[in-house]
């Protein structure tokens, strides 16, 4: 029920972190990644946006849906407080 693309859908899946990151603050949208090179991009106080970092390591999808859906409501609540980075752990 959210409004997600990835980033092939948008012509970004060989762009770096910092193009991918000005077009996600651009859109107004968070970037989920698992990429821990998002942390000091999302702290720096010049960039706008926000991150969902997740932490899970390797995992296979059901287990990965089970812990978004888990967490959904605190992410989301958050996002809406405008924390720059929301963990996924």
């Amino acid at each position: 029920g959210h409004d997600a693309l990835h980033v092939c859908e948008v012509g970004l899946h060989t762009s770096h972190d910092h193009a991918l990151w000005n077009w996600a603050a651009l859109e107004r949208r968070v970037l989920i990644s698992k990429d821990q090179d998002f942390v000091p991009i999302a702290h720096q106080a010049a960039m706008s946006g926000q991150l969902m970092w997740v932490r899970l390591g390797n995992c296979r999808l059901q287990p990965l849906i089970e812990a978004f859906d888990r967490s959904l409501p605190s992410v989301i609540e958050a996002l809406q407080t405008e924390q720059r980075v929301v963990v996924l752990a």
